[in-house]
């Protein structure tokens, strides 16, 4: 199978984006500082976000089939909560965060959003990802309403608007492992969804 770049909107619509065509000398190692510095060039030239993640789900592609060593860095999950969290890079004043994370199988997301662009690349395992939207109503302002799904494999990379909202459920008997690259968070507006209660809880 192909692999994917997809765009997740506000809206909850999950869009198959063209893959970028290699302008880069492929045979040139590409490391994740020299990553680090096109990434922050792109952020200080671009201020619309989807223009922004056209250019940098490319680059992902790119770190990714250059620099191996990252597809083996991770952390082994917590056996209780499920999963873990390997920060690749954390420099301060730098407002990206940079890691790999790893679901055991079986495991699934709260419905949340992350306040921020994001970069999800799959490195290995099969991740379903639901997808919703803000349905309120005046008894219940922060009700949703599912809009689709999509399940990524290996090789796909699924990139996130800062508003977009969805879930993660691991399918299969193999953990996954992404790759994973976020925007500067802004906090107030990061939030858990309930769907029982209607309620969203910032975090």
């Amino acid at each position: 199978m192909d692999s994917r770049d997809l765009l997740v909107t506000e809206d909850g619509k999950c869009h198959v984006c063209d893959l970028a065509s290699e302008t880069e000398d492929s045979t040139r190692q590409y490391r994740l500082y020299r990553f680090l510095t096109d990434l922050e060039d792109i952020l200080e030239a671009e201020t619309d976000e989807g223009k922004r993640l056209k250019r940098i789900r490319p680059l992902v592609r790119r770190l990714l089939t250059s620099s191996y060593w990252l597809q083996g860095e991770y952390v082994e999950p917590d056996p209780v909560k499920g999963w873990s969290v390997l920060m690749l890079y954390d420099e301060p004043n730098f407002p990206l965060t940079v890691q790999t994370v790893v679901w055991l199988p079986g495991s699934s997301s709260s419905i949340h959003n992350h306040g921020t662009w994001g970069v999800v690349a799959l490195i290995s395992g099969q991740e379903k990802n639901v997808f919703w939207q803000r349905a309120g109503d005046p008894e219940f302002p922060e009700r949703l309403e599912k809009t689709g799904e999509y399940t990524i494999v290996p090789g796909d990379i699924i990139s996130f608007m800062p508003d977009a909202i969805h879930s993660v459920e691991i399918l299969g008997d193999q953990p996954s492992i992404t790759f994973n690259i976020y925007g500067k968070t802004e906090y107030q507006k990061r939030w858990e969804f309930d769907l029982t209660t209607h309620t969203a809880t910032n975090f």
